[in-house]
């Protein structure tokens, strides 16, 4: 995860981060330099028996502060830790967390700082994160799942586990996220959700028209874009589809990926899915034109100097076609149209947006952002244009989508 693209993230944030026993613990130590990365104060919580994997020093000089181990550690001044941490946190991140310790919580015991910090927060305003890590047959054991249901239902997000190879030898479900994935999580979590209750369909990437099997016309949207649109709108609460073109980028957690490859398959599939959205963002970078005819092999050249003649049909305009669909016209449906352009920026979008008939239309100069982490972006609409001035996509698409949610909002209420 690069850091300049989570810089400032969680600025003025507070979190507790708490390490019980458990291999896992190394990758606590690269979540806990991504959120000091990402601006947040971190305070790290230890139990004794996470000392056993992961020593305090190492967590002080990743953190910058102090590390608690005990509850009966003199340096507050009214000698209770367990209150003053929990009070201070805009969330607490158990990470790993022990089979051990989660039955702790599911029965209400805080024989230690962590658990009793756990204990004395306040819950409607300090989150509880718990990340579980332990070999497969622990986590499959009755009596831990009985556990993570009863701290699930007593207020705690735990988060799922993965599956693969195990300290122990072993193999399947049992091992702690990444820490990529644990920030990922939280920042989802801390995210205002201003997007529940509506069904967001995202299209992103390129699309690639065959020639022939080995040769095709395509263009260098790199999907970064809409992929981060797609997370935002994720994090903001929605349930997310992703139609994605020929691109190698990761899914965003929690969010739904059909992968195609031409404009007729990006068609199909995202005119099947607007039929249950309620917002759809045309990201997509599509082919206007296609080879009217694809090769069955490959075309060879043969010496003769003559050039093949390619003749193109048009591909199906997607956004038009949903932005004019029954549900759209009646409201239930609300589109962004994106406009890829290369010169006179707010005339061409404008016009796009009369010619699709969508209320949002978002431009960007594509030669300056293609392939690239950051962008600008112009939004168009019946009030006139609002920009968006150059910056990560990643904090392009938390603006954008609240820009949406907020239209989406008012045209609901």
């Amino acid at each position: 995860m690069n850091a300049n693209d989570i810089a400032g993230e969680l600025a003025g944030r507070h979190i507790v981060l708490g390490l019980t026993g458990g291999v896992a613990a190394f990758k606590s130590a690269e979540f806990c330099r991504l959120l000091t990365k990402a601006g947040a104060t971190v305070q790290v919580v230890m139990t004794d028996s996470a000392s056993q994997f992961m020593t305090p020093v190492t967590m002080q000089a990743l953190s910058g502060r102090p590390v608690y181990c005990s509850q009966w550690d003199a340096r507050p001044d009214n000698n209770m830790a367990h209150i003053n941490l929990s009070r201070d946190a805009d969330a607490i991140v158990v990470a790993p967390a022990s089979a051990d310790f989660i039955a702790q919580l599911a029965q209400g015991r805080a024989n230690e700082l962590l658990a009793l910090l756990c204990l004395a927060r306040p819950i409607g305003r300090a989150p509880l994160l718990i990340a579980p890590a332990m070999n497969r047959e622990m986590w499959a054991h009755p009596a831990t799942q009985r556990n993570v249901r009863q701290i699930a239902a007593d207020g705690a997000q735990v988060l799922a586990v993965a599956s693969g190879d195990q300290a122990c030898g072993e193999f399947g479900d049992g091992r702690m996220l990444e820490a990529g994935e644990l920030f990922e999580e939280l920042i989802a979590h801390l995210a205002p959700k201003t997007l529940v209750g509506q069904h967001v369909l995202v299209t992103a990437g390129p699309t690639f028209e065959a020639i022939d099997p080995v040769r095709g016309i395509t263009n260098h949207s790199s999907g970064k874009m809409g992929f981060a649109i797609a997370r935002a709108a994720c994090e903001a609460g929605a349930d997310v589809t992703l139609v994605a073109g020929p691109v190698h980028l990761p899914t965003p957690r929690g969010v739904r990926r059909v992968d195609v490859v031409s404009a007729r398959q990006m068609h199909q599939a995202s005119v099947d899915i607007a039929r249950s959205a309620s917002v759809f963002i045309a990201t997509a970078a599509v082919a206007d034109w296609r080879p009217a005819s694809e090769a069955e092999h490959k075309i060879k050249k043969d010496g003769s100097g003559e050039v093949p003649q390619l003749a193109f049909i048009e591909n199906p305009d997607i956004l038009a076609e949903i932005a004019q669909s029954p549900r759209a016209r009646a409201g239930d449906l609300y589109c962004v149209g994106f406009a890829a352009e290369s010169e006179n920026l707010e005339a061409n979008a404008q016009a796009k947006r009369a010619r699709k008939g969508v209320p949002l239309l978002v431009a960007n100069i594509g030669p300056a952002t293609f392939g690239r982490d950051d962008n600008a972006l112009l939004l168009v609409d019946d009030e006139g244009v609002i920009e968006l001035s150059r910056a990560s996509k990643r904090m392009l698409a938390q603006q954008l989508v609240a820009e949406i949610a907020g239209r989406v909002s008012g045209a609901a209420a």
